[in-house]
């Protein structure tokens, strides 16, 4: 074993995992939390988080970073790159096999969240197909842009594109009206420069010039259209990173993790908080009342309340 065995191991280093930890350490818990990549998840990739209380507008990254050394002042051990490849659920000590070593714990948090969906179609322009604003957005400075996506992100990073400089944003939403919040899709108006189409999806893409031809279809009628724009960003939802749990943990149709309003799994002191289980709100102040409540749950059952 890489450690000797600790009161809870959390899987994740995303708002929800480092909240869980929180939780965890101010118990008096001996956490370590495991993260394959760096602490923040997705939330890192965020430009402008304004539904946050207690800041009217911060950066996903830096917000993460603040929730880090949060983390980081309760004595959490924190260890990032470190990707768990199995797990051992069903002993009484939870066991996390990874490329480097094993490591082992009396409760488990599965806190991985999740992944943003692809495009659903194949184009030799991947280069200049995105999936992060804050990453790839100002080489389009001055430039035309496709965002793929109606929803909050989709508009939050489209405002955030124009702030970058961005000529001009076409939003394309698949259903009969753009699921944003009302304030979101009205500053996207106010700027003159947003605009969005639904009831269309995007068909294909394709090089034109040094430009890109994106093919419009009209859901409804099927008839097709083009923008010629210089990059396509794409903003249509997540996939649960299930995949380690998969045959081991209850997951929904749709591959995310059975827990119960405890956040509970189908394996007893086997928790999960976050994106990655099954629910119907997916915000940064739901993942961290998930971690709360299994952070608090996983106490509990140490101390045999649960």
């Amino acid at each position: 074993m890489s450690d000797c065995e600790r009161d809870l191991i959390i899987v994740g280093g995303g708002v929800a995992g480092m909240t869980a930890a929180i939780y965890a350490a101010r118990a008096g818990l001996d956490v370590l939390m495991l993260e394959k990549a760096t602490c923040g998840g997705i939330a890192n990739s965020s430009c402008s988080v304004e539904n946050f209380p207690s800041h009217q507008a911060i950066s996903g990254m830096e917000l993460m970073q603040r929730i880090r050394c949060q983390v980081q002042s309760f004595g959490v051990a924190i260890e990032e790159l470190v990707e768990v490849e199995d797990i051992d659920v069903e002993s009484p000590t939870k066991v996390m096999t990874t490329a480097t070593g094993q490591y082992a714990a009396k409760t488990l948090i599965i806190a991985t969240g999740s992944t943003p969906n692809r495009l659903p179609i194949g184009t030799s322009c991947d280069d200049r197909v995105h999936y992060c604003a804050l990453c790839d957005g100002p080489a389009y400075k001055g430039k035309d842009v496709v965002v793929v996506g109606g929803g909050n992100t989709g508009f939050d990073e489209s405002l955030y594109l124009v702030t970058l400089g961005v000529r001009s944003v076409v939003i394309i939403e698949c259903l009969d009206a753009c699921r944003a919040a009302h304030t979101i899709q009205q500053n996207a108006q106010s700027t003159g420069k947003i605009s969005a189409r639904t009831l269309a999806s995007v068909a294909a893409i394709a090089p034109e010039g040094d430009r890109l031809h994106v093919t419009i279809e009209d859901v409804v009628s099927g008839s097709t259209d083009a923008i010629v724009a210089d990059g396509v960003f794409v903003f249509i939802g997540q996939r649960p990173n299930t995949a380690i749990v998969r045959g081991k943990l209850d997951l929904s149709q749709s591959g995310y993790i059975v827990a119960d309003d405890r956040m509970h799994t189908s394996e007893p002191g086997v928790f999960a908080a976050g994106d990655v289980i099954a629910k119907r709100y997916r915000q940064l102040t739901t993942a961290m009342a998930d971690g709360t409540i299994a952070a608090l749950e996983a106490a509990g059952y140490l101390r045999g309340c649960v």
